[in-house]
């Protein structure tokens, strides 16, 4: 099979990673983008070097050669836009947290398994080079029997206004960055099924912008023993930190994601840009470099790519995302009631996750 065409919805900052990450890969080209803002996609298309640039993505939908859909939207968007894209014989990459309510994923599933085509849950840091070989690692018992995987990713706060409504966003900091750290530890580990879920969150420096949490710890039980210790901020300055630690019983190994992969700097004036979401570039500061690279969305979307092509099978897929969205609607139901939630466990419906912890 030839190039596969992707169809991009949204072009806010993921979209631009995704945008960007593309051209990296011979597998891939993003053929046409969609935005509903006047101009904004026009705009993306050119600076990208896209084809086609449409204000209605049920427009983009309509071209034939268009073979997978990303779908780089608010979290409330994402169930609509994959219902429409799986009806129009596409095959569908959801940007994370694949949406806001357990009931939104079966419908998700269902219509891309009635459709006969693929979703698959965009988790990069399962392509990550440096936790690829974490993973690596486990997998060839270098460190003995993991028990124990440590992940946090942390920053000041989001880019766009609507992660802070969470009637859009369905929560805070956990929702946003606490679905990376509680699926990197799941993969690690094989995808064991879950035992328990506690977790704690709380809102420390975001009060005037926001109801959901700008902290959070969780921590996951698995019927195996395995622990995954997710702890996530939008609180924490200086720009972005992701780390991983995992124990084993006869090992240990540890990777910083991006300031392992930087130049230390110090510059008195300042310069363009250091890392994503750091507010200043003067005194001492980590230099990325490969940035996007060393994220792994190039890696993602070309094994998305072979997937179409029918060359692999995803590593990471709507049922995965429905998996992880399950555990946190778990985390913030046990913040809210300082318990720990066990396995069997079916949370009560609710309009989006937050609700189980600060009520509707």
């Amino acid at each position: 099979m030839s190039t596969v065409k992707i169809g991009l919805i949204g072009t806010g900052f993921v979209a631009d990673l995704h945008a960007t990450a593309a051209r990296m890969v011979p597998e891939a080209e993003i053929a046409a983008v969609a935005s509903p803002t006047p101009g904004k996609a026009g705009h993306f298309a050119k600076e990208h070097g896209i084809q086609h640039a449409f204000e209605d993505y049920r427009e983009l939908l309509k071209l034939k050669d268009i073979q997978l859909v990303t779908l780089a939207l608010p979290n409330h968007l994402h169930a609509q836009a994959c219902l429409d894209a799986a009806k129009a014989g596409k095959h569908v990459v959801c940007e994370k947290p694949l949406c806001r309510t357990l009931e939104e994923a079966d419908r998700m599933i269902a219509a891309c398994r009635q459709a006969g085509v693929l979703l698959m849950y965009a988790e990069e840091l399962c392509f990550a080079p440096k936790y690829v070989r974490a993973k690596k690692l486990v997998d060839e018992g270098a460190l003995g029997r993991a028990f124990l995987v440590k992940q946090s990713e942390e920053h000041f706060g989001p880019h766009s206004a609507w992660f802070w409504d969470v009637d859009k966003s369905g929560g805070g900091v956990l929702l946003d960055m606490g679905c990376h750290s509680i699926e990197f530890a799941r993969w690690v580990f094989g995808k064991p099924r879950v035992k328990s879920v506690f977790a704690s969150m709380s809102t420390h420096v975001h009060r005037d912008k926001t109801r959901g949490e700008d902290h959070s710890v969780c921590i996951v039980e698995y019927e195996t023993g395995q622990v995954g210790l997710a702890e996530n901020s939008w609180a924490k300055t200086g720009g972005v930190d992701d780390r991983c630690e995992i124990y084993g019983s006869s090992g240990f190994t540890r990777a910083d994601l991006l300031r392992g992969s930087a130049l230390l700097t110090y510059s008195e004036s300042g310069y363009g840009y250091a890392v994503e979401k750091a507010a200043t570039t003067k005194g001492y500061t980590f230099t990325m470099f490969e940035e996007i690279w060393n994220y792994g969305f190039p890696q993602e979307i070309a094994h998305f790519a072979r997937c179409v092509q029918g060359k692999e099978t995803p590593i990471e897929t709507g049922e995965d995302g429905r998996e992880v969205l399950k555990i946190m609607c778990a985390a913030y139901e046990s913040a809210g009631t300082g318990k720990r939630i066990d396995w069997p466990y079916e949370p009560r419906k609710v309009d989006k996750p937050i609700d189980l912890w600060r009520g509707a």
